[in-house]
């Protein structure tokens, strides 16, 4: 046998199978559109569901599942064809290794549209104690081992002499979540680096355990509560608890706005305008990811994607839902990416 063989012929089967599984897509007309993924971005798809529906009663509604960005994606990455979904909502971007699985399981070609922007926010009850939090604060009271410590804070007083004497209680997503992602990026990384100056040495290092240990590790004693990826729940919890923090996307604040108010964070509290202007700190965009061998096997992918540029833009129907626009120079982008095909370079995933 020659060398190598062995190999190139692992490679034609795999093809051979994706190419297979595409083609039982391309021959069921029935086959509707499945998206996974970030409960974020959830209400934003379903929106554009009912919208693809509504133009055409012959079209199967598309089936949109709310189970976090981490889980999306690994399902979305698990191989191509019809058992697979389509695409995946997520609220932060994709890492180098998601992008890596995908690769393995020969999914091919990925095309990542960033719909819109969107804020981490940290939000009370209205007749809560209307805290005023730094990134300091946050990380002070959430990290698992603030100054190489385990966390031992009660009290908001306790990590800050000029916060209330009220029980550190923060009503999250869970570890599959993109916000819990994003909360640990834009809030508690920089607050490690404000609180402790060890951690942009560690930063640096080879060896990413000791950094992450100190600055993005979530403590899981109780003072952080995981409410799994409904954030309607997280929402129902500060309506009980008015002393609790709640931690989901923008639109959740928004669309509970008689009941709840968003907590500034050095003293930026969430809103539109803020989260548009990038002067909040939780800012993030928000992304759509799409398989591109299957926008021609899935019969309406490719309108749908249309029809979800066209309800992105400043006061269409996404607005209505809480969706903030991105900039116009990015939404031409993300319209381009949609009409030319244009897949993701993973050169800048990390």
């Amino acid at each position: 046998m020659l060398p190598g063989r062995p190999h190139i012929l692992g490679r034609i089967t795999l093809f051979a199978v994706a190419a297979l599984a595409l083609s039982a897509c391309d021959g069921n007309t029935t086959r509707e559109i499945r998206v996974v993924g970030s409960s974020t971005v959830f209400p934003f798809t379903t929106a554009v569901a009912e919208a693809f529906v509504n133009q055409s009663g012959e079209r199967r509604p598309p089936v949109i599942e709310s189970i976090g960005t981490g889980a999306g994606m690994k399902r979305f990455c698990d191989g191509v064809g019809w058992e697979y979904p389509d695409a995946v909502n997520a609220s932060r971007r994709m890492k180098k290794s998601e992008y890596a699985l995908c690769e393995k399981n020969g999914v091919g070609e990925i095309l990542e549209v960033q719909i819109g922007v969107d804020g981490v926010a940290l939000a009370e009850s209205n007749r809560g104690p209307k805290l005023k939090l730094s990134k300091k604060d946050v990380y002070l009271a959430l990290a698992a081992n603030p100054y190489g410590r385990p966390n031992s804070a009660k009290l908001w007083r306790d990590v800050n002499p000029a916060l209330p004497a009220i029980p550190i209680q923060v009503m999250g997503p869970p570890s599959t979540s993109g916000t819990r992602d994003a909360l640990v990026e834009l809030i508690l990384e920089p607050g490690c680096a404000e609180a402790d100056p060890n951690a942009k040495v560690l930063k640096k290092a080879k060896d990413t355990a000791p950094y992450d240990k100190l600055c993005k590790r979530i403590r899981d004693d109780g003072a952080y509560i995981d409410k799994g990826e409904n954030d309607n729940l997280i929402v129902q919890g500060l309506s009980q608890n008015p002393n609790a923090i709640g931690v989901f996307g923008y639109s959740y604040l928004e669309e509970n706005a008689d009941r709840l108010h968003g907590v500034p964070i050095d003293g930026v509290a969430p809103s539109y305008d803020s989260i548009a202007g990038g002067q909040y700190p939780g800012a993030r965009p928000l992304y759509l990811y799409v398989k591109k061998r299957h926008l021609r096997a899935v019969p309406g992918l490719a309108d749908f994607l249309q029809l979800y540029s066209t309800m992105w833009e400043p006061g269409g129907k996404l607005m209505k839902r809480g969706l903030i626009a991105a900039p116009e120079a990015l939404r031409k982008h993300s319209r381009e990416i949609i009409a030319q095909g244009i897949p993701l370079d993973p050169a800048g995933l990390h």
